[in-house]
């Protein structure tokens, strides 16, 4: 198991029963003391735990993620426009990656039946969106599947997507500024996240305006990897210059 894996687990562990301890989880994850002490400090400088004598208690809510029900139904209309300007963006011909997120869902379901793209996606509900599509080639990536997004993660959605260079990554964030950069979550989906990005040529973001200052615990990347953010209206005009003025180009749609 990886380190932000373990860390991951830790921080379940530690939401469900209250309080963790150190030796009881170097028996869990067969790992040192130490081992655990540096996963303890980790979580407790991102604020998901405080460290107390012996192990930690919970703490914050950065962790805090909504289910695929919430996240569709929230900012339904902003999403709908963010999706309709990003079909703007999809190359004539060629191939786009798109990552998991309601947004990103919402621009799979709206491709014109004339598209006739290499789609490589690792999100099950987009792939169930395109399966029929006539001209979409689709390639769906393999993992481990997130209950709560329907994502896959882990070393072999992050192999496949090391071994592909698209044309166009439509990527998703549950927030973002340029301070913290771009954030979700789950470590285990920013790994695959921050591979998505590498492997595409140009990078478009989309995320309504009320991600904007949000921040959440694993971050994997910042603004300066984003080529185009694609937001609505709602993101006030100043935060949309000081985003263009750090080089990403801004529509408000």
């Amino acid at each position: 198991m990886y380190a932000p894996e373990r860390q991951q687990e830790i921080l379940r562990l530690a939401r469900e029963g209250g309080r963790v301890d150190v030796l009881s989880l170097a028996e869990v994850f067969q790992v040192t003391a130490e081992t655990v002490r540096r996963d303890l400090k980790a979580l407790d400088r991102a604020g998901l735990v405080r460290r107390v004598h012996g192990g930690a208690i919970p703490a914050g809510r950065l962790d805090f993620e909504p289910d695929l029900a919430e996240r569709e139904s929230t900012a339904a209309d902003e999403k709908d426009r963010i999706a309709r300007a990003a079909l703007a963006e999809l190359p004539a011909e060629g191939s786009v990656i798109l990552d998991a997120g309601s947004t990103v869902a919402r621009l799979a379901a709206a491709l014109p039946p004339a598209s006739g793209l290499t789609a490589v996606t690792h999100s099950l509900p987009t792939a169930a969106r395109l399966a029929d599509h006539p001209g979409i080639q689709l390639h769906l990536i393999g993992g481990r599947v997130r209950h709560r997004t329907r994502a896959a993660v882990d070393a072999w959605a992050l192999r496949a997507y090391g071994e592909i260079r698209a044309d166009v990554a439509f990527v998703a964030a549950n927030g973002f500024s340029a301070e913290a950069g771009l954030t979700t979550p789950d470590l285990a989906e920013a790994a695959v996240k921050r591979a998505a990005v590498a492997a595409a040529r140009r990078v478009v973001l989309l995320a309504d305006s009320g991600k904007y200052g949000q921040e959440h615990f694993a971050r994997f990347g910042g603004l300066t990897d984003v080529d185009l953010l694609i937001t609505d209206a709602g993101l006030a005009p100043e935060a949309a210059a000081a985003i263009e003025a750090a080089g990403t180009e801004v529509i408000r749609a």
